[in-house]
């Protein structure tokens, strides 16, 4: 039984499982060095990219990632146009937007995990009443993706549960806001994973989240492009969004640190005084 226990660990692919080439190795207090080789070595024989992670409600990639759908739903749950949305992350590099990422895997599976992180996280998990998004639907083989505008009477629904438009009225943001307000909550996931010693550097997660996520290669990955733009830039505005639209966007205790003593996301855990692994 103690040999056994010494063994335990598990593996994540990601979906399209024969597509993306990352594999996660989740490691556990009783998960022995000798099977974490073995499991590199044998996610180089399926020629996947592993990446070893703690064990947490979404390992590290899904975890870090978890606000990138909600913070697109609370945008358009504030007015904004979900094409618009879409489109935009488009722009940005990933292959396909927050809404078509939900279209193709389902939305069942944006229900299960949207009640798995409220319970972990319920403090910053916004959840919006993506239910009645479920609809059979039989889809023409080879048909290209395209608007859908019969969705429209579903968003005015969504929009009506929420309640949470100021004044009634849809925000105005510009293309950028759009962005960084979709992708600024994944860094600051991306920070407390890093705080948790979920990963054990950060271009562990850099790397999960180009090969997990389709995050685009040429921003470096998602630590390394927020370090581009500045850790101080991304703390005021989620904290001025905070101020506005609530905990969704509360600042983590871990880039709050690191934007005002100037230390670069991606630095190693010892130059943060409070960052300590728990893994």
């Amino acid at each position: 039984m103690a040999a056994a226990y010494e063994r335990f660990h598990f593996d994540a692919s990601f979906f399209p499982a024969h597509v993306m080439p990352l594999l996660e190795i989740i490691r556990t207090e009783k998960t022995s060095p000798q099977v974490i080789l073995d499991l590199m070595t044998v996610g180089k024989t399926i020629k996947k990219v592993p990446v070893v992670v703690g064990n947490c409600t979404g390992f590290a990639v899904n975890r870090t990632f978890f606000p990138y759908s909600q913070s697109a739903h609370l945008l358009v749950n504030l007015g904004v146009d979900l094409f618009r949305i879409d489109q935009l992350i488009r722009n940005f590099g990933l292959p396909i937007g927050p809404f078509q990422l939900q279209d193709l895997a389902g939305y069942g599976v944006a229900v299960a995990t949207t009640k798995e992180f409220s319970m972990s996280f319920p403090e910053r998990t916004f959840e919006s009443p993506v239910k009645i998004m479920e609809k059979d639907t039989i889809y023409e083989k080879g048909s290209k993706p395209k608007p859908d505008p019969s969705v429209l009477p579903i968003v005015e629904e969504s929009r009506r549960l929420t309640n949470i438009m100021p004044g009634g009225k849809p925000i105005s943001v510009t293309d950028e806001e759009i962005v960084e307000m979709v992708l600024f909550p994944v860094v600051n996931e991306a920070c407390r994973v890093l705080d948790d010693g979920v990963v054990v550097r950060a271009s562990d997660l850099d790397i999960a989240s180009v090969l997990g996520m389709s995050f685009p290669s040429y921003r470096g990955g998602i630590i390394f492009w927020a370090d581009t733009i500045g850790a101080n830039r991304v703390y005021k505005s989620l904290q001025k969004w905070s101020e506005v639209y609530g905990n969704f966007f509360r600042p983590s205790r871990f880039l709050e640190e690191r934007a005002t003593r100037g230390i670069p996301l991606s630095a190693p855990a010892s130059t943060s005084s409070g960052a300590r692994p728990r893994l």
